[in-house]
């Protein structure tokens, strides 16, 4: 029998209340928020909710992950973390790498309080793409209930606007190391810029376009239908002085449009 979205989340419900007690990994993406949304209205789940903060994350997302803990009374606790040296050189595999390092963090954090149980925002359509970081919770025994429950991305989408979560829209993300070649040394200033320039293009209305950057070399990726709005003379003038006033010598827009795992050697 096929499950409904309603009947997933009565799904994702139990298996909440079951663990008594965990704690979430939340980055402030749609998923992690809605796993928190959800464990928040379980009266039997002792919750706490844990932020890593890193500098290749979206400054933006690690304060909406703090304001919707302090919005919801969610006990959360923001972790720091500098890059970790194994993920300094931005090799191929720093997606597990860097999960490695996160949860850890998010497991000790955890212990700390007691907990035991470590839940992680993964969905079920995730296990269709490539997801190195995958590895990495299951040799730490973190669970994702959301997978758990077969809950997919528009389904999560569908009942956060339904709980009128404000990240029910919100264009999927990924950290700002997948805006630099592997094998390329990440220095958080240009992480930084890398930032800076995206949130330009969003402010100007090419939400979930990306930067990738290749030493002075800009290189937009925009959604297809944006292709001629970017490309007309005043926008793209206004683009080309922004990005040129932040330190990129050259700007460019590829025409091939946004795809996920660009940077990916194997791409």
């Amino acid at each position: 029998m096929n499950m409904t979205p309603h009947d997933k989340l009565r799904k994702l419900q139990n298996i909440l209340s079951e663990s008594g007690a965990a704690a979430v990994a939340l980055s402030g993406g749609t998923d992690s928020i809605f796993l928190v949304s959800v464990a928040s209205g379980i009266s039997a789940l002792d919750l706490m909710a844990v932020t890593v903060s890193t500098p290749y994350m979206f400054t933006a997302e690690v304060q909406e992950a703090a304001e919707f803990c302090n919005m919801y009374g969610v006990k959360h606790r923001e972790i720091k973390m500098d890059i970790p040296g194994s993920v300094t050189g931005n090799p191929p595999d720093r997606c597990y790498l860097c999960k490695k390092e996160v949860m850890k963090a998010v497991r000790r954090a955890a212990g700390e309080s007691g907990i035991s149980t470590v839940f992680d925002g993964t969905n079920a359509d995730d296990v269709r793409d490539f997801r190195p970081g995958m590895k990495a919770l299951e040799e730490l025994s973190i669970r994702s209930p959301l997978l758990e429950a077969g809950l997919t991305k528009e389904e999560i989408r569908m009942l956060a606007r339904e709980a009128g979560l404000a990240v029910s829209d919100k264009p999927s993300n990924a950290c700002l190391l997948t805006r630099f070649p592997h094998d390329t040394p990440i220095r958080t200033n240009d992480l930084r810029r890398a930032e800076e320039a995206e949130n330009l293009l969003a402010r100007l209305g090419f939400s979930g376009s990306r930067i990738r950057v290749h030493g002075e070399l800009a290189r937009i990726e925009c959604r297809k239908e944006h292709f001629a709005e970017i490309m007309a003379d005043e926008m793209r003038s206004t683009i080309v002085s922004a990005l040129k006033d932040m330190g990129y010598r050259y700007i460019t827009v590829d025409f091939e449009g946004y795809r996920s795992g660009s940077m990916n050697k194997n791409n």
